[in-house]
């Protein structure tokens, strides 16, 4: 009997149970296994898929949603990958537009590779920003800053929730929540004993990724960062909107790198949501 072709095979719901099969999939292209995040990416959102008769999965990726539940004002789409084998079929663009239909009026974003945004233009998605990815070991500088950070505390999850909405321009209280488990830091900044910013740190690789970034101002991500730098002696590593200019020239001259940028698109709505000023990066670019 002839193995069916993969564009004949069923799309079907991930979950945690193809952890391995998606990081197989990214080390198939080329990417880090990154289970890590996979395994948030799949408990936290909804994961589609297509299997491979041989083995393993043809194609992948990944829709967060925020807002009400079952009435999502935003979805987030991420890690669509297609095996190297199954490549240039049009499989990708067939799960894209599954997902894409599946989601009916709803507003999506996503951030493109300059690789994938071809598909992604094609299926009506339009650029709207731009987000610039930055590695390496932080150097401290000179001057302390003096906007006081801590570690946060259970008792600051309400208040963290509550500024992410107002900033992210959507609830997403199932995905915050996670991060005292998911990250290896969660700090606060503070004025007068109210908080003005949060950010996370968690592992990837060898890096750990500084996201989400969300502060009333450049100072205070400057200070979230580099509190996040000296509680950890790995690189850091995170996707910096390119309209914070000084931010990005500040973690520049301090150590880190510019890596690649990445085109932040969306489909149903000409902006994202909230308030951009205050948010300088994404939990992961996957997610938003």
């Amino acid at each position: 009997m002839p193995t069916p072709s993969p564009s004949a095979l069923p799309i079907r719901r991930l979950t945690h149970r193809d952890l391995t099969a998606c990081a197989d999939l990214s080390e198939d292209r080329g990417w880090p296994r990154e289970e890590h995040k996979w395994g948030l990416l799949l408990s936290a959102g909804k994961g589609y898929g297509i299997d491979d008769p041989d083995g393993g999965l043809v194609t992948a990726c990944v829709i967060t949603e925020y807002g009400p539940y079952g009435s999502p004002s935003l979805g987030a789409i991420g890690m669509v990958l297609v095996a190297e084998r199954h490549s240039r079929q049009g499989i990708g663009r067939r799960l894209m537009r599954h997902v894409v239909a599946g989601m009916g009026t709803t507003p999506l974003t996503l951030h493109a590779t300059p690789n994938g945004r071809p598909l992604y233009e094609e299926l009506g998605f339009k650029a709207t920003g731009r987000a610039e990815m930055v590695r390496g070991r932080f150097r401290p500088g000179n001057s302390p800053s003096t906007i006081a950070t801590r570690a946060a505390t259970a008792e600051d999850l309400t208040t963290i929730l509550r500024l992410d909405e107002e900033v992210f321009g959507t609830d997403r209280t199932h995905v915050i929540t996670r991060l005292p488990a998911f990250a290896d830091q969660l700090r606060v900044a503070e004025d007068n004993g109210r908080i003005i910013g949060y950010a996370a740190a968690w592992p990837n690789m060898d890096t750990q990724v500084v996201g989400p970034l969300i502060a009333r101002d450049t100072e205070t991500a400057k200070a979230l960062l580099a509190s996040l730098a000296a509680h950890t002696d790995r690189p850091l590593r995170t996707d910096i909107d390119v309209r914070h200019e000084e931010l990005l020239a500040w973690v520049k001259e301090r150590g880190l790198e510019s890596v690649a940028f990445n085109a932040v698109m969306t489909y149903g709505i000409t902006e994202l949501p909230g308030d951009w000023s205050r948010r300088f990066a994404p939990l992961t670019v996957a997610a938003g």
